[in-house]
């Protein structure tokens, strides 16, 4: 089932993924030499490439509404 996510989910999960890269996390999809080149070894843009690919381990939780 895929999840939608709001824009803030979204650029919470990407802000994550991208710092745990920055901080030396290895990579979940496969990357090329020249990919990586590409995009300059940008954290933020390999974090995007794995959110695309669906393959980030992060979930969102949300909180369901109160019955009263």
């Amino acid at each position: 089932m895929v999840e939608k996510y709001t824009k803030y989910e979204k650029a919470r999960i990407i802000g994550a993924r991208a710092l745990q890269i920055a901080m030396g996390a290895p990579y979940l999809i496969k990357l090329s030499k020249e990919d990586l080149e590409k995009i300059k070894f940008n954290p933020i843009e390999i974090a995007k490439m794995e959110f695309e690919e669906d393959v980030i381990p992060i979930t969102v939780k949300r909180p369901l509404p109160k019955r009263s």
